[in-house]
């Protein structure tokens, strides 16, 4: 979908684009004036609204559905994406999965789906996007983390370990595409009221463990991301997006 009435000069793809932190961070892209990429895996209607308001908001945009945690689907989403004009300079990796199990109800199928998704998922994604942002002099990959990967939540050990795996992968990215100037950047969402934190997000008044007592604004994590993604001389960093420590 485009707005033949202006001319779109930056794109980034977005995965896990259809709700959620996906949609806001997209929100933001296209009211900075961006054309997005809005990925999604089974809810095409929910992705086909993430467009309708990436258009509503100054914004023009495409889908893409793939399964990331299957290779040859998310090469062939970068290839495609990379096909429009403008070509993506930035990646957002959102695209990602919960659970609800203590660790000794944990099954093997359970654990395996979000490491596929939350970890592999992420490899993938960065794995097919470095090519043409290397061969374009360069670009900006920001993956979405969380505090549970530096903490641990209870009865979320698949979830905290896929997201500390992205700690490491995201410096050692950082490390091997800086002379490159691809800058890969690791942001930490906060508490987020999505489909992922359903039954499990923190009740209305207990942020104890904020040093604000509240959790960051969705909208305010959407625009840190939109700003991360265009620093220059960023890269291989963690961004807290809340009032907890690290």
């Amino acid at each position: 979908m485009a707005r033949p009435d202006r001319q779109f000069t930056q794109a980034v793809l977005v995965t896990g684009a259809s709700g959620g932190i996906g949609r806001a961070i997209s929100l933001a892209f296209a009211t900075a004036g961006w054309s997005v990429g809005i990925h999604y895996h089974r809810n095409k209607a929910a992705a086909e609204e993430t467009l309708a308001q990436v258009v509503v908001a100054g914004g023009t945009g495409a889908l893409y559905e793939a399964d990331v945690r299957e290779t040859h689907a998310v090469q062939q989403m970068i290839e495609s994406a990379c096909r429009r004009a403008p070509v993506p300079s930035v990646l957002i990796c959102n695209a990602g999965i919960g659970g609800k199990h203590l660790l000794l109800r944990q099954r093997d199928e359970d654990w395996a789906d979000v490491i596929a998704t939350n970890l592999t998922g992420t490899f993938h994604c960065l794995r097919a996007m470095a090519p043409p942002l290397l061969a374009h002099g360069g670009g900006s990959i920001v993956v979405i983390g969380s505090h549970a990967g530096f903490h641990g939540s209870s009865g979320q050990a698949a979830y905290a370990a896929s997201k500390a795996g992205l700690i490491g992968l995201v410096h050692t990215a950082a490390q091997e595409w800086g002379a490159g100037n691809v800058r890969v950047n690791l942001l930490l969402p906060g508490w987020q009221k999505t489909g992922l934190t359903t039954g499990i997000m923190p009740a209305h008044d207990n942020w104890n463990d904020h040093a604000l007592g509240r959790p960051p604004s969705q909208k305010e994590v959407a625009k840190t991301v939109v700003y991360l993604a265009q620093q220059n001389d960023v890269s291989g960093q963690v961004w807290n997006c809340d009032s907890r420590n690290l």
